[in-house]
């Protein structure tokens, strides 16, 4: 398997949804603004994912997909093919049981979940009603979306990676015809939205099932709690609540923080938060989720050495794309902005605003991306502890950071705290996989390093000349908006790629093989 060629499939099927994604949030932006009801609706989307990304694509993953590689690669044959089977099935049933209850108590006790998530929102009765209302339609995507993991996991496991990074597009879409068509038809209309996460949530479930299906791993009913594989994945589980969803952790927290601000802070965050997400994900989760079985894979054969080599090339990797991508969202943070969300209810004062947070979760990025490239190198090989440890850490920086950082930046600081506290998470996650021998880095990192920089440097200077003052973005027609932040894109991506070669990079230097 040539994970070069993964990478560009996986990560071409997530940067699909995050274009769609960028044209579901401009219909939200266009239609609701950022004020009352964005708000509720934020804060209502984000408790049922910040539960996906702890409990499913979090945590669960993270234990469940070094199990599952280690039986299979244990078990090869019929006989072994029984013992996977067994351990997939109980493993679903369980999570099954396990999320319905947690739904059905979470839609019971949503003023409460509310309340305790964002507390400033009990002052504006309206506001605090309609974000409970919204929640106890959102909260099944819990479920969904839990179960929707699970299917992930098999199928990376079975190298199946492409169907379970275009299964996001399917919430986007749901959002974008429910906003188009259909917003008018809910009083309040923003009710829309909480709606077409629930469907979208469902339509991302019912696809996985004919891929399951073709690899003879469609979950059956199994109720055995005693199952050694359960144990096992619940054993890993708790503890890695912690270490791999500190970021998820403090976005909630930071959640609390900004409901006592001015309204419309929530929503300056997320819109923000959304860019960000966009090399994140394109780029940091679609290398989390390649590495992770293959890391898993070679552990479980012994192959240390091909361990630390493949490691060492997400790294690389990680290195070569997130720099320019935080330059760029740095540089071109009103571009952006102005080119996707300045149109009808949001305002040139939530452009501004959005933009503080924005270049302060820039400064972050490359530490968010780089601890999913870092982490799975200890939950591949079952360590949770260590990470546990380290997000511990990290995540009570990141509340003294919010404190220090919440009174002279306001929203923005909030941000500021979430990248620091990333880059914090990542510097000891790096320290941990050198000192415990996990990681022996290859020949060359100084050389790559300062090649890296100096293209860096290089289009960042090119984009910063080229752009023109901020304030011209907002007063532009969306026409010249597009085309102008069309050609910002193509010039920075030539002017760095130009200085990659000129420095003697080539593709060919990062083609390497994964685990089959």
């Amino acid at each position: 398997m040539n994970l070069l060629r993964t990478l560009a499939t996986v990560s071409s099927m997530t940067l699909l949804s995050r274009v769609l994604g960028f044209v579901r949030d401009s219909f939200i932006a266009r239609l609701f603004g950022a004020g009352l009801a964005t708000d509720a609706f934020f804060v209502a989307l984000r408790i049922p994912n910040l539960m996906r990304r702890l409990f499913a694509e979090g945590a669960f993953s993270q234990a469940f997909v070094p199990i599952l590689a280690e039986v299979r690669n244990r078990n090869e044959g019929k006989a072994g093919a029984e013992d996977t089977r067994a351990l997939v099935d109980c493993v679903s049933t369980a999570l099954f049981l396990a999320l319905l209850a947690a739904t059905a108590l979470g839609m019971a006790l949503a003023p409460l979940v509310v309340y305790v998530s964002a507390p400033g929102f009990a002052a504006e009765p309206g506001k605090f009603e309609l974000t409970v209302a919204m929640l106890r339609i959102t909260f099944p995507y819990i479920l969904f979306i839990s179960l929707v993991a699970l299917a992930a996991g098999v199928l990376n496991t079975w190298s199946r990676f492409a169907v379970p990074a275009f299964t996001p597009v399917l919430l986007n879409v749901s959002f974008i015809v429910g906003a188009a068509f259909f917003a008018e038809r809910f009083d309040p209309p923003v009710l829309v939205l909480a709606w077409a996460v629930f469907i979208g949530g469902l339509l991302q479930l019912a696809l996985q099932v004919p891929f399951l299906w073709k690899i003879g791993m469609l979950p059956r009913w199994r109720f055995d709690l005693k199952h050694p594989g359960v144990a096992r994945v619940l054993k890993l589980m708790a503890p890695a609540v912690f270490g791999v969803s500190v970021s998820q952790i403090s976005l909630l927290i930071n959640t609390i923080f900004a409901s006592f601000l001015v309204t419309g802070s929530v929503s300056w965050l997320y819109y923000a938060d959304r860019l960000m997400e966009f090399p994140a994900g394109v780029l940091g989760a679609a290398l989390g989720t390649i590495l992770l079985p293959s890391l898993a894979k070679h552990h479980a054969g012994g192959a240390s050495a091909e361990y630390s080599r493949l490691l060492d090339w997400g790294l690389r990797v990680t290195l070569l794309l997130a720099l320019p991508a935080a330059a760029a969202l740095a540089v071109l943070a009103m571009p952006l902005i102005a080119t996707l969300f300045h149109y009808g209810q949001f305002s040139a004062q939530d452009a501004w605003m959005t933009r503080e947070a924005l270049v302060a979760y820039s400064l972050g990025l490359v530490g968010m991306i780089l601890v999913k490239i870092l982490a799975p190198g200890f939950y591949a090989r079952q360590n949770v502890v260590t990470p546990v440890k380290i997000g511990l850490v990290t995540l009570a920086a990141t509340q003294l950071m919010n404190l220090a950082f919440i009174g002279p930046l306001k929203h923005a600081g909030l941000a500021l705290a979430i990248g620091l506290g990333a880059c914090l998470n990542a510097a000891l996650l790096y320290r941990y996989l050198l000192k415990q021998g996990i990681y022996d880095p290859q020949p060359g990192w100084l050389a790559f390093t300062l090649k890296v920089g100096v293209s860096v440097v290089a289009m960042a200077a090119a984009l910063v000349i080229a752009m023109g003052p901020a304030s011209a973005w907002l007063a532009a027609g969306w026409q010249w908006k597009v085309g102008m932040l069309a050609g910002l894109v193509l010039l920075g991506s030539a002017v760095y790629g130009a200085c990659l070669l000129l420095l003697g990079f080539r593709l060919r230097q990062f083609v390497i093989g994964g685990a089959d």
